[in-house]
């Protein structure tokens, strides 16, 4: 049986499979609830596998409801949906796109009792569980880790404010444990700063403030014991970019970035990454309760703790490189450079609020200057475009203080860069390229798409990275422009005040220079030469 919604898709591959003899398709099913209805009628001698093109958990629980039915999953899953189809017992995984002889030999496998799973894909299997074990003993150790210590911190400042409650201590003894207490309250600090929250199970002792009472109703409990999950829909936009990520990410700009210097491979890994590390950050929002008016006051340090983030996974925390036979660490050197990238990049990635709280509190998108709720197609679309911006800025921005700082040392042209971009004079103009570039938005680019009220964004597309524009009001950037930026607006202004006046101008004089020549001059050299005349009148005119 095949399950498949796409009809042109089930019907070359059914035409492909009737050309060999030991195949014979007896269902089709271009939904579920058909799917199922096909499964419950037919017999069950009837059916030796069942190919599904529709989704992984479909696939899933088909195997739970007839585990001793085969099934070769079509549909291209991501790593997390392959874990699962691997440890649920499907027999195989041929996505579509394979030739039609891969296809075959997965079918003869998995009716012959055998399984069929490729060596790469079990690979990237091993991989995902290897890091999902790992994380989950950290997740212990660190649960446990933060438990005993605030539980140690929380024991000795209650003996302390029991102590202080004396009325007999001296003034020495009580500044003492004054100064006990404050050491201890900072050790406090130290250990939820260096163990996140969101990584263990909160407990009601470790949420008991220093200063009340160990009695906690169930009322002040339980709202921190509910750490808000994120929705479907949010899940699904960062899945849409990671399918997008797994196609090709050519800059199909004429704006130089300057992840252009990065090979595929590594394009693509930093992508994966900062498409990881802000989920953990979106999730880490979630669980510190931050409300929607602290959002903007903290916006600068939390893409700033981001990129951080990103630039520590991406280069190795502890990755050292040898320049003129002195070691430097690579990523203590590139925080370095973490004001500059915040003023040029981070601070300029547009909309980032309207993103961050469309996402934590469901807040509707102004799109043309309409709101749009949460689930509909033009908030999810206007959503998934500036979470793609977001992200290629922070891939940016990531290697902006590379190119700053090491890049035209060999060992970084070989990790990183392109083969084409390997050559000192290639990264010198691929750096000038970007220099320019710089200047030109600042001075004329941002200005010009501040007065006409407009985004520039960077997007994901089928065939690379392209550019769109969207409309959103500037007003307040506006007011604020000035110097060369505020020049560059009012010769636009100037511009769209003189040009319609001025065509209409040259169109009035060109209109007398016809009426001249064809109706005073043209009358007396006779219709030929008017003609001629005529002619030459609606040139000067155009």
């Amino acid at each position: 049986m095949l399950v498949e919604q796409d009809p042109v898709f089930r019907s070359g591959l059914l035409n492909c499979l009737s050309r060999f003899a030991e195949f014979r398709v007896v269902a089709e099913a271009e939904t579920i609830p058909t799917a199922w209805r096909n499964l419950t009628e037919l017999a069950r001698d009837e059916l030796d596998a069942v190919l599904i093109g529709i989704g992984g958990e479909f696939a899933q629980q088909v195997k739970a409801q007839y585990p001793d039915l085969p099934v070769l999953v079509i549909e291209p899953l991501a790593e997390r949906e392959l874990l699962a189809a691997f440890q649920a017992g499907i027999e195989g995984y041929c996505p579509k796109g394979s030739s039609i002889s891969e296809f075959v030999a997965a079918v003869r496998q998995i009716t012959t009792g055998q399984n069929y799973w490729r060596s790469q894909v079990l690979d990237q299997i091993r991989l995902v569980s290897s890091r999902s074990q790992s994380v989950s003993i950290l997740k212990v150790i660190r649960q446990n880790w933060r438990l005993s210590g605030l539980g140690q911190i929380e024991a000795a400042l209650n003996e302390i404010n029991a102590q202080l409650k004396s009325t007999s201590l001296s003034n020495l003894d009580r500044a003492f444990l004054a100064g006990r207490r404050r050491e201890l309250k900072a050790a406090q600090w130290l250990i939820q700063k260096t163990l996140p929250a969101e990584e263990i199970a909160p407990t009601p002792r470790a949420i008991v403030p220093v200063e009340s009472s160990l009695t906690v109703s169930a009322q002040e409990i339980e709202p921190v014991l509910e750490m808000p999950r994120p929705k479907a829909w949010q899940g699904e936009l960062c899945d849409r970019i990671a399918a997008k990520l797994q196609s090709n990410l050519e800059n199909l700009t004429d704006t130089p970035l300057e992840i252009d210097i990065l090979k595929l491979e590594k394009k693509r890994e930093l992508f994966f990454i900062i498409l990881r590390q802000f989920e953990d950050l979106l999730d880490e929002l979630r669980f510190s309760q931050l409300l929607p008016d602290q959002f903007a006051a903290k916006q600068s340090h939390i893409l700033r703790d981001l990129w951080q983030a990103v630039v520590m996974q991406f280069f190795g925390r502890y990755s050292t490189i040898r320049v003129k036979n002195r070691d430097f660490e690579i990523v203590a050197t590139l925080l370095e450079e973490g004001n500059t990238v915040q003023t040029e990049i981070l601070d300029k990635i547009p909309l980032v609020q309207e993103i961050f709280e469309h996402l934590l509190f469901e807040t509707p998108l102004i799109v043309d200057q309409m709101q749009h709720e949460i689930g509909t197609i033009e908030a999810r679309d206007r959503a998934l475009d500036l979470l793609e911006n977001l992200i290629i800025q922070l891939a940016n921005a990531t290697i902006q203080p590379l190119l700053n700082r090491f890049a035209t040392l060999e060992a970084i042209k070989q990790g990183f860069y392109d083969r084409r971009l390997l050559s000192t004079r290639e990264i010198e103009r691929f750096r000038n390229d970007l220099s320019w570039r710089v200047r030109s938005e600042r001075l004329f680019s941002e200005p010009k798409a501040i007065f006409e009220s407009r985004y520039r964004l960077f997007v994901l597309e089928e065939y690379g990275i392209n550019r769109i524009v969207i409309y959103s009001p500037r007003t307040e950037e506006l007011a604020e422009l000035s110097g060369l930026q505020l020049a560059v607006t009012l010769a636009l202004e100037t511009r769209d005040a003189i040009s319609p006046r001025l065509r209409s101008v040259i169109a009035f004089l060109g209109s007398g220079i016809v009426y001249v020549l064809t109706e005073v001059i043209g009358r007396g050299i006779g219709l030929i030469g008017r003609g001629i005349l005529k002619g030459i009148g609606k040139s000067v005119r155009g």
